[in-house]
């Protein structure tokens, strides 16, 4: 046997320790080079492990949810292993039903002292299967039987790309409502009690530390959003044609946020000790939910980007939160935030500061609205803008002026073009 250790990765300068989150792969399994092996959740974000080496995983040495530092075992694999027994027959062995049997019969004692709750195995399929809290929550969250779904994780658990692959391929059942309320019965526990994600520990810091430390006020406005709709579907076809990614409005917003930042510098600045550091670039941070909660990647020097650019990047950082593949860097540098509610439907809020930034845009739902111009009652689709800022660094009428012009920017899609 040749076994070569498999370590925690550098995974950032200021990211010291991580914790083990779902072992995509179990003992006597077989791992090529480059293959995913285990999701690793840091404070900044969760990303999975990919094994150095082609072979048979022999020994896992941190089990899931413990703490381990940068530079720790974490597992071992034998290189030699998947050599003598051949990639091709070790995914057959798995996938034959002869070979586990000795599994099945463990399991026979539970299925014949439980035949009585058969109708909650579709309901309570999440009890039954433990699942690490991120792949809960993405069941959850589209409403998935985790009966259905065939988990490839440490015995047979599910992992984040068994739920993705269910849901692309279509093979996943939906709860029915009867089953949903088959879950809140009293059959169960009444209540759950899981540890808080080390990501998700991170952001509650981070935004509690926000409030704390700066002088935070918002300010409001609201934007009619014609010029926008009618510019994005005159235009999106071709677009798309040539670009091959959609027209959004997030390109639109970004490109708006660079020019008034460009004039109002201070929106762009941060605290450092007793000095203000101004940024004479723009690093845009875009909020994204994550099946691990809220994540802000980061779209350097933005405002030398085109909108075709900031789609491609923006849809891009949307695949990775997803899949659990953003990076450190992806998430470091941004200089402004900002946060679009309105894809939930919230229609006004005040968002949180992302320290050490001083400012952050908050869009909200697009709703028709009867406004009045020109002396006449209209209907016109109206958004609500607001943005947070630090006081202490943010007089009011730069925070103001701020927002009149990215308002004055989406009204008039022109200056977008023109630079003003």
């Amino acid at each position: 046997m040749a076994i070569e250790d498999i370590v925690i990765p550098q995974m950032g300068e200021s990211v010291a320790e991580g914790t083990i989150g779902t072992w995509l792969k179990k003992v006597g399994d077989a791992v090529a080079a480059d293959e995913p092996i285990v999701e690793v959740e840091t404070d900044k974000v969760a990303m999975e492990v990919p094994s150095p080496v082609a072979g048979v995983l022999v020994e896992i040495v941190v089990e899931e949810g413990e703490d381990v530092e940068i530079g720790a075992l974490i597992a071992k694999v034998d290189t030699e292993g998947n050599a003598s027994g051949s990639s091709a027959p070790a995914p057959k062995a798995e996938a034959a039903a002869p070979a586990p049997a000795p599994k099945k019969e463990e399991a026979a004692p539970a299925k014949e002292a439980a035949p009585a709750p058969a109708p909650a195995a579709s309901s309570g399929g999440g009890d039954l299967m433990p699942m690490s809290p991120a792949v809960r929550r993405m069941v959850e969250d589209y409403n998935l039987d985790p009966a259905s779904i065939s988990g490839t994780g440490k015995d047979g658990r599910l992992t984040k790309g068994d739920v993705l692959k269910a849901i692309e391929s279509g093979s996943a059942r939906t709860m029915s409502a009867p089953a949903a309320a088959a879950v809140a019965a009293p059959s169960g526990p009444r209540e759950e009690r899981v540890k808080m994600t080390r990501l998700r520990k991170r952001i509650a810091e981070r935004l509690k530390d926000a409030q704390n430390t700066a002088a935070m006020l918002t300010t409001y406005n609201e934007v009619d959003m014609s010029a926008v709709m009618a510019a994005r579907n005159k235009y999106k076809d071709l677009f798309a044609k040539k670009h091959n990614i959609k027209l959004g409005f997030m390109s639109f917003f970004t490109k708006a946020c660079c020019l008034a930042l460009k004039e109002l510098p201070a929106v762009n600045a941060q605290i450092d000790g007793d000095e203000i550091v101004y940024h004479n670039y723009a690093n845009i941070g875009v909020a994204v939910s994550s099946p691990n909660g809220l994540v802000v990647p980061v779209l350097k020097d933005a405002q030398d980007m085109s909108f075709a650019d900031t789609e491609l990047s923006i849809a891009n950082f949307g695949r990775k939160a997803r899949d659990g593949k953003l990076t450190v860097d992806d998430m470091q540098g941004g200089t402004f935030t900002i946060s679009n509610g309105g894809i939930f439907g919230s229609l006004m809020s005040s968002p949180i500061l992302n320290p050490p930034q001083s400012g952050i845009l908050g869009m909200h739902k697009i709703q028709e609205r009867p406004v009045a111009i020109n002396g006449q009652v209209v209907i016109r689709p109206m958004m609500y803008l607001a943005l947070s800022y630090d006081h202490r660094i943010i007089d009011g009428r730069e925070a103001v002026t701020f927002l009149v012009r990215v308002k004055e920017a989406l009204e008039d899609p022109t200056r977008l073009l023109l630079d003003m």
